[in-house]
């Protein structure tokens, strides 16, 4: 067995960092992919080593050498690699490629070592390795039958979204019998780089070679194996993400999100809900998928209007944000004064504000449970011009009824307080939206509580972010409007605040199922000897590691073995130790898949 490299194109899509270098000479997490690949390759019982060099082609070699780990390495050189595209650099390795089964690999990848031991293992000697289609690749897709034949390659021309459920992506690494390279590929090779010129690719030759009743070519899935294909500066991002030794998970977390670009991922980080919305509202905002992402949305005024509609309440009361985040940033630049916080708690408030303007309250007790009576005592003779309050709180999950934050928002009438209360997660509670205090009534009685919602969280929209604020003091809901742009939020979280009233009632099962779901996970988790639940109102549950890992320990053995990525509390505000983690609420498999996670690390 022998390896051939495609290592000789330019990747100009990758700027400076190729400027200097061919692809595989830029460094992920600090090794050269060039090395990776060729440590890997050493791991397989090799005759050679054959690299296709080109652009910079004297350096690359200089770097590799004649040999590594006792594999010889013979070059062969494209001259024209500015001409030419792949299919040339694979027609001059014809020879090499017709003198021993071949594994064939392009230079830019990054991926698993157990890859190559899945490739060798497998009894077909005539192998294309593939991915199920996910929305990060590109390049060439095959179709299979249910032998797992390759029955079509499908070019870039060809790709028709209507057909992903049955592609695949060629990872490119591919296993050739030296039967198959000499009787098949290369006489196809020759005759189509003849009849076609050398500006195509060497899958067009496998294409043509499927339309053959006896082709032997068969596909070899991924089940969840980590690769990437790095042809821009973000793919690398991405590539130095997934594949970290050591801060992996600091490197997940500093994205805020985007994790649809990991599809193997599981989030139990981020806070949304797996049951809203309904498929048929889906299938809505697709059907006017071509209007809203050509026209312009309307204004703040219009947009006050619907989301005043979707909470019964006046539209001077309202103003709308792009996610919560934007509005809470106009909020607490505009306030002046000492700010009472509970710790540990939603950062994105406190982070907004001078460390010296913060009066914070910690409860002392193991859950971090407190009632309005506690918040009542501890801020009634502090010097306080605002209160924040997140209900239900994050991440402890503590929860404070409707009627007592009636009692608290009493206090802060007479105190003259600025009461924020945050109910993003209001609706998790056991009442659920009936726990909500954005009411006419409500906001017209205590004109300085102000409410922020986040659409995102309960109603499972975070892509679309939107937010709300509400307060009867008409002169601070105009100040915020004006404080952030008019078109701050797009078409398609407008037309969904158009279309919601259609589906509250599947909202509201919705809720309901969640918190059934909450109960039952709730008793799983319990089930984990390392760990101490605390009950929770929300869509979360903050733990205590009792013993076995800290939360950074813990984390980092979740993502690294089983991809699941959960919130490390350790080193957040208001805890006294790195043992404390928040587990993200999702849907039932989810769940359990978390579990098993869990009961296999104790």
């Amino acid at each position: 067995m022998q390896a051939i490299i495609l290592a000789a194109g330019m990747g100009k899509r990758l700027g400076e960092l190729t400027k200097e270098n061919t692809k595989c000479m830029i460094k992920v997490n600090g090794v050269y992919l060039i090395d990776r690949l060729l440590r890997q390759l050493s791991d397989l019982n090799l005759q050679r080593i054959i690299i296709v060099v080109g652009f910079k082609a004297d350096k690359l070699k200089a770097h590799v050498g004649s040999s590594f780990s006792n594999i010889p390495i013979q070059y062969v050189e494209n001259p024209i690699y500015d001409k030419t595209n792949n299919i040339y650099s694979l027609y001059l390795a014809k020879d090499q490629l017709q003198e021993d089964d071949t594994l064939l690999i392009e230079s830019d990848l990054i991926f698993e070592d157990s890859i190559f031991h899945k490739v060798m293992d497998n009894p077909y000697p005539n192998l294309v390795l593939v991915a199920k289609y996910e929305s990060w690749m590109d390049g060439t897709m095959v179709q299979m039958n249910e032998d797992n034949d390759i029955v079509n390659f499908i070019s870039k021309k060809a790709f028709s979204y209507k057909e992903i459920d049955t592609y695949y992506k060629t990872v490119n690494i591919y296993k050739f019998s030296k039967e198959f390279s000499c009787q098949n590929y290369v006489p196809f090779l020759e005759a189509y780089s003849k009849a076609l010129g050398n500006n195509e690719y060497y899958e067009q030759v496998l294409r043509v070679i499927t339309l053959l009743e006896n082709c032997e070519l068969k596909g070899l899935t991924l089940k969840g194996e980590r690769w990437y294909e790095i042809d821009d500066i973000l793919d690398l991002d991405i590539a130095e993400t997934l594949f970290a030794e050591e801060n992996g998970l600091e490197l997940y977390h500093k994205r805020f999100g985007g994790y649809w670009r990991f599809p193997l991922l599981k989030d139990f980080c981020y806070l949304v809900n797996p049951y809203f919305p309904p498929q048929r509202m889906k299938e809505e905002i697709k059907s006017n998928f071509d209007t809203l992402l050509s026209e312009y949305p309307s204004g703040m005024s219009v947009n006050s209007l619907l989301m005043a509609r979707n909470f019964n309440i006046k539209p001077d009361y309202v103003a709308v944000g792009n996610g919560a985040a934007e509005l809470i940033k106009s909020l607490m630049e505009s306030i002046d004064g000492n700010i009472g916080a509970i710790y540990p708690t939603f950062e994105e408030y406190p982070n907004r504000i001078h460390k010296e303007r913060i009066i914070s309250y910690q409860p002392a007790n193991p859950d971090f449970s407190y009632t309005a009576q506690d918040l009542i005592d501890y801020f009634n003779d502090k010097e306080l011009e605002v209160l924040i309050l997140i209900n239900p709180d994050n991440p402890s999950g503590n929860f404070i009824s409707k009627a007592d934050l009636i009692t608290l928002a009493n206090w802060a009438q007479r105190k003259s307080v600025l009461l924020i209360l945050d109910e993003s997660f209001v609706d998790f509670s056991t009442e659920s939206y009936h726990n909500t205090m954005i009411t006419n009534q409500i906001l017209e009685t205590y004109p300085e509580l102000v409410i922020i919602k986040s659409i995102s969280k309960s109603y499972g929209v975070p892509g679309l972010r939107l937010g709300l604020v509400a307060n009867s003091c008409t002169r601070r809901i105009a100040k915020i409007r004006k404080d952030i742009s008019i078109w701050n939020i797009n078409s398609f979280a407008e037309f969904y605040m158009q279309i919601y009233s259609k589906y509250d009632v599947d909202y509201k099962n919705a809720c309901k199922q969640f918190i059934a779901e909450r109960e039952r996970f709730f008793t799983k988790l319990k089930e984990i000897r390392f760990l101490r639940v605390i009950p929770s109102q929300a869509n979360y549950f903050l733990c205590e590691i009792r013993s076995g890992y800290s939360s950074g320990e813990l984390t980092t053995t979740l993502l690294k073995k089983y991809n699941i990525l959960v919130k490390d509390c350790g080193k957040k505000a208001g805890f006294s130790t790195e043992n404390y983690i928040r587990i993200a609420i999702r849907n039932q498999a989810d769940n359990d898949l978390l579990i098993r996670a869990l009961k296999e690390s104790e």
